[in-house]
């Protein structure tokens, strides 16, 4: 696989757990929320984040998979929602009547709950997107453009 270049160039998982969260902070003067959302093609890497995440951490993790045989439990902290899609249940455009493409759940989701659940600053969001290209390209324009969330929140990989 390789990793596509929808994202900025500064886009990686390495340092995004504790993003605005240090280590003698105490209480956060403005709410941090995150958001994680990825397919099947970097579920290693959403558990990975998951499970780094401060254990304050608020937010929603949204999976995308095949099917519904390849949900199981993931580790979050206890605010943290986590959301399967199974693309085996769900259809693709409204009245299409196609299968949902690889991206789409997710895509559809992310961007469903950052507009309705982002809190209104958009600096204290932390987004980590990953997996399929037109999934995340779709999701990280709604987000910078549709909700003024500086690139540098966005975090995460694409894979072609």
């Amino acid at each position: 696989m390789t990793n596509d270049s929808v994202l900025p160039e500064h886009a990686d998982s390495g340092s995004f757990a504790h993003l605005g969260h240090g280590a003698h902070g105490g209480r956060h003067r403005t709410r941090v929320q995150y958001l994680l959302a990825g397919d099947e093609t970097v579920l290693a890497e959403v558990q990975a984040l998951a499970a780094t995440l401060p254990l304050c951490a608020t937010g929603r993790i949204f999976v995308e998979v095949a099917s519904e045989a390849d949900i199981f439990e993931l580790s979050a902290p206890p605010r943290m929602t986590v959301t399967w899609l199974a693309r085996s249940t769900r259809r693709g455009s409204v009245g299409s009547g196609r299968a949902c493409a690889r991206g789409e759940a997710v895509s559809r989701a992310a961007r469903a709950w950052a507009s309705e659940m982002l809190c209104d600053d958009p600096e204290s969001a932390h987004i980590w997107l990953g997996g399929d290209e037109r999934g995340v390209a779709e999701t990280y324009r709604h987000l910078t453009v549709g909700l003024d969330i500086l690139p540098d929140h966005i975090h995460g990989a694409a894979r072609a």
